[in-house]
């Protein structure tokens, strides 16, 4: 069935509804879920629902919590998610981060005791419309291990960042630091498909293209096979949303990809900056398009977020396709 972008959002919402969530926190989750779905990014999108729900019937997230700011000290905000859906902990944190960047020129607002927080770079769009450049970071439950190591310790720990410009759709830039995201290996392993090599470790820390080998053993960092660089930058994050501000370390994590487990408590960290308060709005504005055109030169380059954003578009106009049995499931 073809639903349009705003009929799947009550779809989802309503699920999320009789789950246990509130109806802020629903909505909140449906927006986010459904576009990323319209984006193509099918392992972040409608296949979450079922797991989302699970978790708040199963009391791994709390459908009734009220995010709230509860430390602020100049550009510094810290949320608490109060172990709810991330996504209006997010909302609430990236408003208070453009307000105070406004004031101060940056800002860094901290989620604590948060969950999977979907798309980070979504989160950043609500930046790049005030005019600001924001950065994203988040962690989740062990999947990679570090330099050398075998057994998961870090979250595949995307980062993200969102360039506004001054006509085109913004830069949006979102990766994992595992070699391929985690949400990729889930799908492949619901459709019983192996798995390239280089993308995962087993539970023994031996290579597998086995895609259920391969939830139960860890993912491989970026470059993991050549360098150790991956590994770095997911401890990196790791701290930036855990030590900083309180929460939980992926091995402290049940797995998302499990329905009994304990409430994750795990952190996002976004950075926003104001352009106005170091080289001048204009000037910003004038760097990126100088960029943007260079990169252009070349026949094969495609701008970070273009295909994504087709893609957005084109679902905005002709809806999202909906299995029967998946819409069935929900409505139960």
């Amino acid at each position: 069935m073809r639903l349009t972008v705003g009929q799947l959002q009550a779809e989802v919402a309503g699920a999320l509804i009789r789950a246990g969530a509130s109806a802020g926190m629903a909505e909140a989750t449906a927006r986010a879920l459904v576009l990323a779905e319209a984006q193509g990014l099918g392992s972040h999108g409608l296949s979450r629902v079922t797991q989302y729900a699970t978790h708040l019937k199963n009391g791994r997230a709390d459908g009734r919590a009220q995010a709230e700011v509860v430390a602020r000290k100049g550009g510094a905000v810290l949320v608490d998610a109060k172990a709810g859906l991330a996504f209006p902990a997010c909302e609430l944190a990236l408003r208070e981060a453009i307000a105070a960047a406004r004031e101060h020129g940056v800002a860094f607002a901290g989620v604590a005791n948060s969950h999977h927080a979907g798309v980070i770079v979504d989160h950043l769009r609500l930046v790049a419309a005030a005019g600001m450049v924001g950065l994203g970071f988040a962690n989740s439950p062990a999947a990679m291990p570090a330099a050398g190591g075998k057994h998961p310790i870090f979250g595949t720990n995307p980062v993200a960042a969102a360039f506004p410009r001054r006509l085109g759709d913004p830069l949006l830039i979102d990766l994992s630091l595992s070699e391929v995201a985690r949400g990729k290996v889930m799908v492949a392993a619901k459709k019983g498909e192996p798995i390239p090599a280089g993308w995962a470790l087993d539970k023994h820390g031996h290579p597998t293209t086995d895609a259920k080998a391969a939830l139960e053993g860890s993912m491989l960092p970026i470059g993991a096979l050549s360098s150790p660089k991956g590994a770095m930058l997911a401890l990196v994050v790791e701290l930036l949303v855990t030590a900083l501000i309180g929460a939980n370390f992926g091995f402290e994590a049940s797995s998302f990809f499990v329905d009994e487990g304990n409430r994750p408590g795990i952190g996002q960290a976004f950075i926003v900056v104001d352009p106005g308060a170091l080289a001048g709005r204009e000037r910003y504005l004038e760097r990126v398009e100088t960029l943007v055109v260079e990169m252009l030169k070349d026949e094969g380059v495609r701008l970070p977020g273009a295909r994504r954003e087709a893609l957005r578009r084109q679902a905005e106009a002709e809806g999202i396709e909906v299995g029967d049995a998946l819409l069935a499931q929900w409505r139960t």
